[in-house]
């Protein structure tokens, strides 16, 4: 419906004129809200303008009444106060406007366990570089290619050593993340993850022990019992250690001529998994021979304890077994799989048995044991 807007005038005091909007139909009034036909403009004409600055005025005045008129047409009978076009613009201006670190500290605290604590790490490091604050309108690949170097140069917050190289890479990778999660929401208008490389991670030695070692070790008597049938757990299962801790009787099961299961959630990565164990690797557990006959809901590793106390009892452990290698409770995922490949397990089971979603994870392992083959090749030398 079109709304006439019409310029009209009320006789007041002084031989004056008040100038007024008459509307029809009626609008709603700004701030009552109730319906109207009138706006007084407070401007005034003289009804019989005498003097030259009195016919002035009056055809000043007029002038700016009938702008005010034209103006307030048009935006009572305009579709929508904004085009598409320029709501799409104010939406990209106010989405500028939000603090990418907060944005970054929300995605944080949605995490859980470890991976909180890695993504707050990122977080603290963000915090440094922006001060706390950065608008998406300022996130581009200059910052980026900026932040990247940051990280690769900054000292560690945990001592006065460089942040190592792969540290860096866990940091830079959350940044991206966040960005992509942004183009996800629509805050962000071009995916600018895709335009950033990230920062190419150092390649580390796994460290693992060998058979000989790993017999060594369960031969070694370990003041905390509990501990050690985990560890060992572990190296004959490759589940992490926050796997391990959270298990139930309830994802244990046996099933006649076939053996034991584990059917259970991955802590790290959310993947549901079916997992055959050895019936040794589920002797460790102490449970009776059939799990369901076992408080479902208890953890079969009970009141699991690890701290830095405790991988310190590890080492200690791991040193009266007169193994040397720096080893820490992960290793024994890395002994469980490099142990598999040496004997002859391909390394596609290895990765599903590791719960791993990309092959080249696993691959790492499978240079270790062609590492190791190299050197047994060149043990025997002919004097020639």
């Amino acid at each position: 419906m079109t709304i006439k807007v019409t310029l009209r005038d009320k006789p007041i005091s002084k031989g004056r004129k008040s100038l007024y909007l008459d509307f029809y139909p009626s609008i709603p009034h700004p701030k009552t809200g109730a319906h109207t036909r009138r706006e007084f403009l407070g401007l005034y004409t003289f009804e019989k303008a005498k003097t030259q600055t009195e016919k002035q005025h009056n055809s000043e005045t007029q002038k700016i009444a009938e702008r005010i008129r034209q103006k307030k047409e048009n935006l009572l009978n305009k579709p929508e106060i904004y085009s598409q076009y320029e709501k799409e613009q104010l939406k990209i201006k106010e989405q500028g406007e939000i603090n990418f670190v907060e944005y970054f500290r929300k995605l944080a605290n949605k995490r859980k366990a470890s991976n909180y604590d890695n993504w707050i790490s990122a977080l603290h490091y963000l915090e440094a570089f922006t001060k706390g604050n950065l608008k998406f309108a300022d996130l581009n690949e200059m910052f980026l290619e900026d932040f990247k170097d940051y990280l690769l140069s900054t000292k560690s917050k945990k001592s006065d050593k460089t942040l190592s190289q792969n540290s860096a890479v866990s940091y830079f990778n959350k940044v991206k993340a966040t960005i992509k999660q942004a183009y996800k929401d629509g805050i962000l208008q071009t995916d600018l993850n895709a335009k950033v490389s990230p920062i190419k991670p150092e390649e580390t030695r796994r460290e693992y022990l060998t058979i000989e070692e790993l017999n060594a070790l369960a031969k070694t008597p370990f003041s905390n019992e509990l501990l050690k049938r985990a560890v060992l757990f572990s190296a004959l299962t490759g589940l992490r250690f926050s796997d391990i801790k959270k298990m139930v009787w309830r994802e244990m099961e046996y099933i006649a001529g076939q053996g034991y299961f584990i059917n259970f959630n991955q802590k790290k990565t959310k993947g549901v998994e079916v997992y055959p164990i050895s019936e040794q690797a589920y002797n460790l557990t102490k449970g009776k021979e059939n799990p369901k006959d076992m408080e479902q809901d208890k953890n079969v590793f009970d009141n699991l304890p690890y701290s830095a106390y405790h991988n310190k009892q590890l080492g200690k452990w791991i040193l009266e077994a007169g193994i040397t290698k720096k080893i820490t409770f992960h290793n024994f995922r890395h002994t469980f799989a490099t142990l598999q490949l040496f004997n002859g397990t391909d390394i596609y089971t290895v990765s599903k048995m590791l719960g791993h979603k990309d092959l080249k994870t696993t691959q790492i392992y499978a240079k270790i044991v062609d590492e190791s083959k190299r050197e047994a090749s060149n043990k025997i030398q002919l004097d020639l």
